[in-house]
């Protein structure tokens, strides 16, 4: 999987946008609404990445089973991971990763 596949299948969630906040290597894919993020892809040494939210207990459990899956780069190490794409994680668990932090980043509705 390349970094336009990669954003191109972040977009595929509901109201969401493609940002470059930092720089050209940076993509923020982000709620349109609320403007939240909930992937960052970008190329650290050679190798492609996604920073994605992550329930916590959920995080440590992930980081344990895949190599690939480590604190996140540049962000909050208990809230995000960083996985590296290409390496040991399967294409539908990086998918479900992927939607995990969708849903821990969009709006709630209201109480």
């Amino acid at each position: 999987m390349d970094k336009r596949n990669l954003i191109e299948y972040c977009l595929t969630y509901a109201d969401t946008l493609e940002d470059y906040p930092f720089d050209e290597n940076w993509t923020a894919v982000r709620h349109s609404g609320s403007k939240k993020n909930f992937a960052f892809i970008y190329e650290r040494d050679g190798k492609l990445c996604v920073n994605l939210k992550c329930d916590p207990m959920k995080s440590d459990f992930l980081r344990q089973i895949y190599m690939s899956v480590t604190p996140a780069y540049h962000m909050n190490k208990e809230h995000w991971n960083t996985v590296t794409i290409g390496g040991d994680v399967p294409k539908a668990e990086l998918f479900e990763m992927i939607r995990h932090s969708y849903e821990l980043t969009k709006k709630k509705g209201k109480r």
